[in-house]
């Protein structure tokens, strides 16, 4: 376990916290490694993406269906929900989930490096963000995990429109777990939204000649 009184000081004797330095590094995280990739994608990138489709998915069931939800919770969600691969890296899907003795192991994993990243933070913000990359089973975490979802299914139609067959097995894996997702926000966002995904550059200027 991660001990704060590890943290370095600085010239001036003040604790220097080392918690957002390394959320920095995500961006050398590499996701789909087992892949051949087109266009590589980072984790911070990964973020960004859900936490902007996230964001979609929790106006459409605000603003469309009057859902009680707390937006900006949902983007924070968002924001920290792959933070432990920056010390235990992104594992594959087909090793993380080969059994369920070693997703069990995995997911001990994470909530280890989730404490010693939450030991970098001063005490005073320790609680707030380690609630944001640990809660589960709220209605918010169902829109991110959605979202997440989505975001791995936009990398497979960029892969697939660059000719890259590669990621044509995990397109369709991807695509029904979310249509099997029984929240109509969700569904909505994919009928409306991701069909621009698959258009080019080109095509998305001028979309009258699509």
């Amino acid at each position: 376990m991660y001990d704060t009184k590890d943290n370095r000081r600085d010239g001036r004797g003040l604790e220097m916290n080392q918690f957002y330095a390394y959320m920095s590094r995500l961006k050398l995280i590499r996701r789909w490694s087992l892949m051949r990739n087109t266009q590589p994608e980072n984790d911070a990138e990964h973020s960004l993406q859900v936490a902007m489709i996230a964001h979609g998915i929790a106006l459409i069931a605000q603003t469309r269906y009057g859902k009680a939800v707390d937006v900006e919770h949902v983007i924070a969600l968002a924001v920290y929900h792959d933070v432990s691969e920056v010390l235990t890296g992104d594992l594959p899907t087909p090793v993380k989930y080969h059994s369920d003795e070693i997703r069990e192991a995995f997911h001990g994993v994470e909530d280890q490096a989730i404490e010693r990243l939450t030991a970098m933070l001063p005490e005073d913000l320790r609680g707030p963000i380690q609630s944001c990359m640990q809660e589960k089973d709220t209605y918010e975490r169902q829109i991110v995990k959605a979202a997440d979802r989505i975001s791995a299914y936009a990398k497979c139609i960029e892969e697939q429109r660059a000719g890259n067959h590669e990621f044509d097995a995990a397109a369709a894996t991807i695509r029904k777990t979310i249509d099997q997702i029984e929240l109509p926000e969700v569904q909505e966002f994919m009928q409306e939204m991701m069909p621009a995904f698959a258009l080019t550059l080109d095509e998305l200027n001028n979309p009258e000649v699509v």
